[in-house]
């Protein structure tokens, strides 16, 4: 990552500390306290909680999916993959790692942010059914997402967007073609809430310009247990658009803060 996106990304969150949704006025004072700042070359996939790479067998010969290389953390989608469920891809990382031993667990009444630059590829397409690169879930099998971070056409369009899938609720949309082919710097916020107690931002920036910076308080954010990120490629091959192909999904520079 080049020194200018480090220099916004480290400005932004400096920056909107005191701006956290769903925080009353008195709590001006908070500030994001950085817990987690992996690094691909060093810690390579031991960065994350757990690693899930093809986690059917089912592409034996291009494993593995998911590697560190240089100061990336790169995602790779063969046309041939397939999760546990057939009709579905799926090739992800979960969790925030501290050490062999320790991972953050993002708990309800808590304020978490995590900042992270992206590159997706023109393969990488929006599509008329989902294409997720970021989740927010409980863990443990079969849980419904609590966020999703995804690609899909409207109305013919490519478009990147937020929504909470629980209640149905689009945080924010724009255009996916201008994020195509360069690195994408991307600041959500969520406090973790039940009922109406969560809020979250969503931010992307590219090359300088905010290009989109979306917000909603009074939301749902918490199931049961806690909320745990995902990030990697997670897609249905439902899509009647001739979108997909063989594509791959690149991150660097992820950092997590908690707000305290």
């Amino acid at each position: 990552m080049n020194t200018s996106r480090r220099a916004l990304l480290g400005a932004a969150v400096a920056g909107a500390a005191g701006a956290a949704l769903g925080l009353p006025a008195t709590a001006h004072a908070a500030s994001w306290q950085q817990k987690w700042a992996p690094s691909a070359s060093s810690d390579g996939l031991g960065a994350f909680e757990t690693v899930e790479d093809d986690r059917a067998d089912s592409h034996p010969a291009g494993h593995p999916h998911i590697l560190a290389t240089g100061d990336n953390w790169r995602f790779t989608m063969h046309m041939v993959d397939r999760d546990t469920s057939t009709d579905r891809q799926r090739q992800e990382v979960t969790g925030l790692r501290t050490s062999s031993g320790s991972y953050l667990k993002w708990n309800e009444g808590q304020t978490w942010r995590v900042t992270y630059s992206m590159y997706i590829p023109s393969s990488l397409k929006a599509t008329t059914t989902f294409t997720h690169i970021m989740q927010m879930k409980q863990p443990g099998n079969g849980t419904s997402p609590i966020v999703t971070q995804s690609l899909r056409r409207v109305s013919g369009r490519q478009t990147i967007e937020l929504t909470l899938p629980v209640s149905g609720t689009l945080i924010g949309r724009t255009d996916l073609d201008s994020l195509h082919d360069t690195w994408t710097d991307v600041d959500f916020q969520i406090k973790v809430g039940n009922g109406s107690a969560g809020s979250v931002r969503w931010i992307l920036r590219s090359g300088g310009r905010t290009l989109i910076d979306a917000s909603k308080a009074g939301v749902d954010t918490f199931l049961a247990d806690r909320v745990r990120p995902k990030w990697g490629i997670y897609r249905s091959l439902g899509d009647t658009s001739g979108s997909l192909q063989d594509t791959y999904l690149l991150l660097t520079d992820l950092r997590g803060y908690q707000l305290v």
